[in-house]
């Protein structure tokens, strides 16, 4: 006997339940996979390959000298396939692979069907998806390095360069900091889209290589306009946009932890820019967009490795301090650094990406929310940042002590190991063909490297007066004519 309110008795075969065709397994979806997981992965990957593809390739072609515009793209568009090629190869499996030491997997390829319509070690998707995910971090690894490099290196020996340096450096950072079983990774450091892995490896790399490489010539580097600044930020744009698939596609699913990261991934940015555009008009009198850029870069940067496990006021913090920290280091230790000016590095890789993922990984270590980190790593209490530690009695505070000297750790491991691994890839290929181009074809630029000019216009993107309007006659640093410096007492 019921009572008026009560739910009506189950059917008898209440276990023969109908699911809508869509939700049935089948061979082409199997029981494991999740479909909505899965294209959020697809697209997110997309979305980091467009930062590549065509973004750093339009950003870079239109922040050089009209001369190298060719050159420059063209470096980021081998990179990116040839990346790819390696990856499937080999590269994956030594990144992601069954362990061989604590810091690298078993080679072995990625290409069987058999190995990738199987159920990747993360997540709710295939070997597939996330072979492609993993590449387009790699590729724009390797992208990232060429801009230190722009405006001199043979191409020829960036074409050897790319494969060895993804062999023997990047699929050791990737394996010991991201893999299951990695050594750092089981440590309990927390980089949760690549600061150290990307950022911090990029930017030591492209500093090391910089330095082996050699210099510009002396008038490139006193003079280096961009030749297209609105095509400069057309790709800046393509790179902040592209971030949301970059940070929010590390969770491996479309979930809470995915769009608190998308979301604090771009406020930490716009602080990030507003910070280095204020900085740029207290002491230099003009408001800068290649300053903009710059500051929405370190954003983007040193939220990477903490973007799903801090609060939003942490993101803004943040962004404060990417924006005002990079930018003293190149604007004022850079310009007064004897030991820094003799490295040319063209793009400031060292400050945008080493000095600004460095504070990342420092700061993630600093603010790490207890619950946020069990939403992304599915561990309770082995991941906790040491001002939440604070709030946790004792035990609390010996987390985040712990967890601070692990991010240390982990920056450490990173900047050895790119300029040990940087050097020695540039020694080898050094053997086969120069690292830099004679000085007859730095003078011509993309003509003698590849018979072809990007587009023909009057002088090297000269303007008249040009130093009574622009602080930043060089991406790198801005020039000592007008607008003013920055004075320490």
């Amino acid at each position: 006997m019921s009572t008026a309110g009560s739910p009506p008795a189950p059917p008898s075969n209440a276990t023969a339940v109908a699911f809508p065709p869509n939700l049935l397994p089948s061979p082409w979806s199997p029981d494991w996979m999740n479909k909505a997981d899965n294209a959020w992965q697809l697209v997110a990957a997309t979305l980091v390959g467009l930062q590549s593809v065509p973004g750093l390739i339009i950003l870079y072609g239109g922040a050089v000298k009209k001369k190298w515009a060719v050159n420059s793209a063209f470096m980021a568009l081998y990179a990116f396939a040839m990346v790819l090629v390696c990856w499937v190869l080999w590269g994956y499996r030594l990144s992601f692979g069954d362990k061989l030491i604590p810091i690298w997997g078993r080679i072995d390829a990625s290409v069987m069907q058999k190995y990738l319509l199987e159920k990747a070690f993360l997540g709710m998707f295939p070997n597939a998806t996330m072979v492609f995910f993993q590449f387009v971090f790699a590729a724009i690894t390797l992208i990232l390095i060429a801009g230190a490099v722009l405006g001199r290196m043979n191409f020829y020996a960036w074409m050897l360069f790319v494969p060895l340096w993804l062999t023997c450096s990047y699929t050791v950072g990737a394996f010991t900091i991201w893999s299951l079983n990695g050594w750092l990774a089981l440590k309990g450091i927390i980089d949760y889209s690549g600061g150290y892995v990307i950022h911090l490896s990029s930017g030591v790399a492209g500093f090391t290589a910089a330095y082996w490489v050699g210099p510009r010539l002396t008038k490139d580097r006193e003079r280096f306009p961009p030749n297209n600044i609105i095509l400069m930020l057309a790709g800046a744009g393509l790179l902040w946009m592209g971030w949301t698939g970059f940070n929010g596609g590390d969770p491996y699913s479309a979930s809470v932890d995915a769009s608190l990261a998308v979301l604090n991934t771009h406020v930490c940015a716009a602080t990030s820019l507003l910070t280095w555009l204020i900085l740029d008009v207290v002491f230099f009198k003009k408001a800068s967009v290649i300053g903009a850029v710059q500051g929405m870069i370190t954003g983007l940067v040193c939220i990477t490795p903490a973007a799903g496990v801090v609060q939003g006021y942490s993101a803004i913090i943040m962004g404060l301090l990417s924006g005002s920290i990079p930018w003293f280091t190149m604007m004022v230790v850079h310009k007064r650094s004897k030991l820094l000016q003799k490295v040319d590095d063209t793009m400031a890789v060292l400050h945008t990406h080493a000095i600004a993922g460095s504070l990342g990984g420092i700061l993630t270590g600093l603010f790490s929310e207890p619950h946020l980190c069990y939403l992304f790593y599915g561990v309770q209490n082995k991941y906790m940042g040491f001002f939440p530690g604070l709030n946790h009695g004792k035990q609390g505070t010996r987390y985040g002590i712990r967890q601070m000297g692990i991010q240390l750790l982990g920056i450490l491991f990173v900047v050895v190991l790119n300029v040990v691994m940087t050097s020695l890839v540039c020694l080898f290929v050094q053997l086969f063909v120069p690292l830099r181009m004679s000085d007859e074809d730095m003078e011509i630029g993309d003509e003698a490297a590849h018979g072809e000019e990007a587009y023909a216009i009057w002088g090297q993107g000269e303007r008249l007066e040009n130093s009574r309007f622009s602080n930043y006659n060089d991406i790198e640093v801005p020039s000592k004519a007008g607008g003013g410096s920055v004075e320490l007492t």
